[in-house]
């Protein structure tokens, strides 16, 4: 049986990887005693469909971008670099 600590490790792998079937079966046991790990679950899903969102908004937001002036700004601070 898996622990909390274990638990929302594996929750949050599990967004990155497969689970392999045995992880799979630990965390919907432990999931299934444990309200803290639904929670912890159903908040980290509610980040990353969140943070999905506003990739989307900010790379399909054609206002955001910077100045002509301000890139030249950044060019020439950059050159004081190099």
């Amino acid at each position: 049986m898996l622990n909390c600590k274990q638990t929302s490790v594996l929750v949050s792998q599990s967004l990155d990887r497969p689970l392999t079937w045995r992880e799979r079966w630990a965390v919907r046991l432990h999931l299934a005693i444990c309200i803290y790990c639904r929670r912890f679950t159903q908040q980290l899903k509610w980040i990353r469909n969140a943070m999905q969102v506003w990739q989307q908004q900010v790379t399909n937001d054609s206002e955001i971008a910077l100045s002509q002036a301000a890139r030249e700004r950044i060019t020439q601070q950059l050159d004081k670099f190099y």
